[in-house]
């Protein structure tokens, strides 16, 4: 042994004894080191373990995956031994002649390369008391991690250690290790790097914080001594080193499910960063945000910017897929629009029918006014409108559901009563923030708010034959399963589904060759909030629930969007990507349902084969013929004595109309003493102030009066309707 050598292990016995008193991370193996490697970001993964999101979870660093040094690229193992620690694979953890050549530089003041070695690094690196701190190793801290870089080398093998130090080394900034540092500056992973990437990452281990210019300097220099012989362009390395330290494209979070991920990420909640496996299907995931970002660029000019998706597996309520926003087409990407809370519009009147069906106040084949309705609220009269400002007249509930006919569905409110109808949605696992009674007749129309989550599940409980499950985006073991509980009446939910599976039935509205129609069985129905700042389409097939919700974070109303030209579409491409390879059928009726030829009087709609519950049903629908006579004396049928109107702020004042009825032939109208119209009925424009109405008689005498008050925006008392754009 030399005498320099010698006289440096004297100098190491008392950090020897110090080292030997207490355990050390130089004792840990490989394996262990490995093992508790953490990045700083967690992966959350599909059912099958792609890749769905990275999400950052430890903000004091920038970690990449453990990468084995087999995935690392050659250069790069070259260019790091020749930078750090040329005889790497000479010594036993010491060189000691650097140390003697660093020992004689520091006498004479001269500068020298520095004697640590890649294991003495190793060894600062993962012991704490070893790490080097702002001013500098200690003495006492550089002697232990000499004897700590030997016992390292002692218990592991060569290329154990250069693989633990490239995974550890950190590199500039919050960079940490390899898989880091090649895909923030080079946007590829370790194993891709050349030469020239190679030497730029070596020259940043020694200088981490260095200029541009000083690292590119250093990288051309050992690029000289990784190819002995060659003349790399500087000027090239230094054009590439500045362009590569300013990238970053290692995003914090980065994939296509941001949404779903951050919320797997908070229900573990255990502070781990190992990898999450969801419910999700990586390919459904990707193909149903292309097809959202698609259609809503197809809408640029209609003032639509937003939308999500979810998709749900009937039979065990797993999330299929959960888009929350169309990414970077929208201003408000953070908005998760699964859960955010809005006005479902005509989306609720299945659940409406099917409470009405059950109760045995309708059936499919009953026949509703689809005509102008006056209903006395507590703020004034609530007169629904259709979405096309049309009235069909008499049609059937069949009809009135699947083509969204407004007027009917309020009516069938008034029999069910607003607080029944909340009980039936809070049972299918809506709830509403309000009772019944505080939302009123809008309810009808969709006046509450839902989440899109909320909503698909709800629908997912009629394709269930009315049983309501809870819906999950974490695996669960079979035996920790949630069951299903009877959330709405099978017979009528069997019914309501085969209503909106019935394409003719829906071609009022719709047409026949509407975008709604699927090749495969399917039942959909779609909505539009008031002012059109929410558009929907829900439905299902025999295995799958299908949610879409279009419009603005904001909240700022659509143009010209509705049910069929915004969420629609997407939700048609959406089913057909899940049936691509397999069928859906039509489910099979539940016992107590039965079916019956009918008719209908007047030939108000063709006949047909419909599906009762057992004891409601009937051959023959009809309306019945006015009461009234000739000789009946003139009176004013509607609206009542005293009535107040209260004028909707947000629906233009030309389609707010009050519509007049009467019983009586050869009557006039007159309001304020002034000539309005004649006939049975006359619609009015209603404006703010106390109104006397008038009916006269063929004989000229008023033959029956009242009075009506009519108020203002400004002074609207009570929950106000909402306005009737709900298809």
């Amino acid at each position: 042994m030399s005498s320099s050598r010698l006289s440096v292990s004297l100098l190491l016995l008392p950090a020897l004894a110090v080292m030997l008193a207490r355990p050390a991370w130089a004792l840990a193996t490989f394996d262990e080191v490995r093992r508790d490697f953490r990045p700083s970001d967690t992966r959350v993964l599909d059912r099958d373990g792609q890749l769905l999101q990275r999400v950052r979870t430890d903000p004091t660093v920038r970690r990449g995956r453990w990468t084995a040094l087999a995935d690392i690229s050659p250069a790069l193992g070259t260019a790091m031994v020749l930078s750090e620690d040329r005889r790497f694979y000479e010594h036993s953890g010491v060189d000691w002649r650097a140390v003697s050549a660093a020992a004689w530089g520091n006498l004479w003041n001269t500068r020298t390369r520095g004697a640590s070695t890649i294991t003495m690094q190793l060894a600062g690196l993962l012991d704490d008391d070893l790490r080097r701190g702002g001013n500098g190793r200690s003495l006492g801290q550089k002697l232990g991690q000499t004897v700590a870089a030997q016992r390292l080398e002692h218990t592991w093998r060569k290329d154990q250690i250069l693989e633990a130090y490239l995974n550890t080394v950190p590199f500039r900034g919050e960079i940490v290790g390899i898989d880091a540092l090649s895909r923030t500056l080079f946007g590829k992973a370790p194993h891709g790097l050349d030469a020239r990437e190679a030497a730029v990452a070596a020259a940043l281990v020694r200088a981490p914080n260095a200029k541009p210019a000083v690292v590119a300097q250093r990288a051309c220099e050992l690029m000289r001594t990784m190819e002995p012989g060659s003349a790399p362009d500087c000027d090239a390395v230094d054009m590439f080193t500045s362009a590569a330290l300013q990238r970053r494209g290692f995003d914090a979070s980065e994939g296509i499910a941001p949404h779903l991920a951050r919320r797997a990420v908070a229900a573990r909640g255990d502070g781990t960063r190992d990898d999450i496996r969801t419910t999700l299907r990586a390919p459904l995931q990707r193909f149903a945000l292309g097809t959202l970002q698609r259609h809503l660029r197809e809408l640029r000019g209609r003032n639509v910017e937003d939308g999500a998706v979810v998709v749900l597996d009937n039979a065990s309520g797993e999330v299929l897929a959960w888009i929350g926003s169309s990414g970077n087409l929208s201003r408000a990407a953070e908005v998760d629009g699964v859960l955010a809370q809005r006005q479902p519009g005509s989306t609720l009147k299945p659940f409406l029918y099917a409470e009405a069906i059950a109760e045995r106040r309708l059936t499919a084949a009953s026949l509703l006014d689809d005509s102008s309705a006056q209903i006395s609220t507590a703020g004034g009269l609530y007169i629904p409108q259709n979405y096309d400002r049309q009235f069909k007249g008499y049609v059937s509930a069949r009809t009135a559901l699947a083509a969204s006919l407004n007027v009917p569905a309020v009516r069938t409110l008034v029999m069910v009563s607003p607080e029944a109808f909340a009980r039936q949605l809070r049972a299918a696992g809506l709830p509403l923030a309000q009772s019944g009674d505080y939302y009123g007749y809008s309810l009808a129309l969709g006046s509450a708010e839902v989440s899109l989550l909320a909503l698909t599940n709800a629908y997912r409980t009629l394709a269930n034959g009315g049983r309501f499950g809870d819906t999950r985006y974490l695996p669960a073991p079979p035996a920790a399963q949630s069951g299903s509980a009877p959330a709405i009446d099978p017979r009528a939910a069997f019914i309501v589904g085969d209503i909106l599976s019935d394409a003719n039935a829906r071609a009022r509205t719709f047409g026949l060759d509407s975008v709604l129609g699927t090749r495969f069985w399917t039942a959909v129905k779609t909505g539009t909030s008031k002012d059109m700042r929410d558009n929907w389409a829900i439905g299902w097939s025999q295995r799958y629930t299908v949610g879409v919700w279009v419009g603005n974070a904001s909240g700022a109303p659509m143009w010209d969007v509705s049910g069929t030209s915004g969420a629609a579409p997407v939700w048609a491409e959406v089913m057909g990507f899940l049936h691509r390879g397999a069928t859906s059928r039509a489910p099979a009726p539940p016992p107590g349902v039965v079916q019956k030829q009918v008719r209908f009087g007047g030939e108000l709609e063709a006949a047909r084969s419909e599906w009762f519950i057992a004891g409601t049903e009937q051959a023959v629908f009809a309306v019945a013929p006015d009461a009234a006579t000739a000789d009946s004396a003139p009176r004013i049928a509607a609206p009542a004595d005293g009535t107040i109107i209260a004028i909707d702020p947000d629906i233009p004042p030309g389609n707010q109309r009050v519509r007049f009825e009467a019983d009586g032939r050869s009557v006039q109208w007159r309001i304020d003493g002034k000539p309005l119209a004649r006939g049975n009925s006359a619609q009015w424009l209603p404006w703010p102030g106390r109104h006397v109405v008038e009916l006269i008689d063929a004989r000229g005498e008023v033959a029956d009066s009242i009075r009506l008050e009519v108020r203002g925006a400004g002074v609207v008392t009570g929950a106000k309707a909402a306005k009737n754009a709900g298809r």
